[in-house]
């Protein structure tokens, strides 16, 4: 049986990273619905981020995306994340809301296209620097509509071309993570459209680049975890958007849709030695919230990941082995699903309260008055949002 006390510490030691557009106005259905309270600056999205914090223990980290959280001086952002107990995570860039990239960006036919993209994505390395984040994460919507509408194979050349740029422009201490999505906003093909192409540009670049597994990426029925095992094994899984689809968009909270699926996710990853800090898989959520208040939301997503995480570090490692070894089918199944069928909310609560926090983190945050003081204070300006 797993020793309770390593579990504990693993769990206390586990990181999630929250994205600052989660704080922001922002969904997936027809319109974005504004919420009263909403964050109408990135430090006020670092000032949520950090109850968050508060009230979990394990979020110390931020992403940004660029330029919705753009400001004069990111040396202040990132002394005022500081302030609050955080630090600045993921850069993530932007290269496709702007009428230029109608036709792609790196990979787009016209060479002045590609130059504006490339130049944006310099960009976010220098803030990488200013900032002190490590990773710079790349998501491309370039694709092509209709059969012929580009060479496919040329503008797989224009994306290494890109890739190899930034990759040189890295510091010894950043890595590019380079995210993959089936499909949209392109319907014929994407450039980016899988973890195999995403592998493969990583590992041609070298090990300052890996991949990123977002969940709700991928088409109905792929096994997500035998992914995950796989870049793990070469080395190449540099971290996870955490979200849940049910058809194909990808923005609800973690855990939505399949908690069975995350379980078998982070099965792999603490087996596969994806826990261990030295292993650099980030756990970031990748979220927007746009009929559910947004940091409860947030409270809650990490909670889904620490309860998945939970039970994959109660799997019987040993009993596995040998069951599978045996070729016991059922037996090795069952090793599995007993961790799964584990309630292990008591456990998080045990560990909470062990770290001096309250064992229900969102009743902690519902009680602290925050939402209350955020509603009545940012009255005026204008609410942060999905493309601003």
């Amino acid at each position: 049986m797993p020793d309770i006390t390593a579990v504990k510490t693993a769990l206390a030691d586990q990181r999630v990273e929250t994205p600052s557009w989660g704080y922001g106005n922002s969904g997936t259905r027809f319109k974005v619905f504004a919420q009263p309270g909403v964050p109408r600056t990135p430090r006020e999205k670092l000032d949520d981020a950090a109850k968050v914090h508060e009230f979990t223990g394990i979020t110390p980290r931020v992403a940004l995306h660029i330029p919705w959280d753009k400001v004069d001086d990111y040396a202040a952002l990132a002394a005022h994340a500081k302030d609050r107990g955080l630090e600045l995570g993921a850069i993530n860039a932007n290269v496709f809301q702007e009428d230029d990239y109608k036709l792609g960006s790196v990979c787009h036919p016209d060479a002045a296209v590609r130059r504006k993209a490339l130049a944006h994505l310099m960009e976010c390395v220098d803030i990488m620097d200013a900032t002190g984040s490590r990773d710079l994460k790349l998501w491309f919507a370039d694709g092509t509509n209709y059969p012929g509408q580009d060479d496919v194979a040329a503008r797989q050349d224009r994306l290494a071309e890109a890739l190899q740029a930034v990759y040189e422009r890295l510091g010894d201490d950043q890595r590019m993570l380079l995210e993959y999505k089936l499909f949209e906003p392109a319907f014929y093909t994407t450039d980016v459209p899988d973890w195999g192409t995403a592998y493969a540009h990583c590992l041609k670049l070298g090990a300052k680049a890996q991949v990123v597994v977002d969940t709700g990426h991928h088409a109905p029925g792929t096994n997500i975890e035998f992914i995950v095992a796989v870049l793990l094994r070469e080395g190449k899984l540099g971290g996870f958007d955490f979200n849940s689809r049910f058809y194909a968009d990808d923005d609800l909270m973690v855990g939505a849709a399949d908690p069975f699926q995350l379980f078998r996710i982070m099965h792999e990853v603490v087996k596969n030695g994806g826990l261990d800090p030295a292993a650099g898989v980030a756990f970031m959520l990748d979220q927007c919230h746009n009929v559910e208040a947004k940091i409860p939301a947030i409270i809650r997503s990490v909670m889904n990941v620490q309860e998945a995480t939970a039970k994959a570090l109660l799997v019987d490692g040993e009993a596995l082995a040998a069951a599978q070894a045996a070729g016991d089918v059922l037996t090795a199944n069952a090793v599995l699903m007993d961790a799964y069928n584990t309630d292990v909310r008591p456990l998080l609560a045990e560990i909470r309260e062990e770290k001096g926090l309250h064992p229900d983190p969102v009743a902690a945050y519902r009680a602290s008055g925050w939402q209350e003081r955020i509603v009545a204070e940012r009255v005026g300006g204008e609410q942060a949002g999905w493309g601003a």
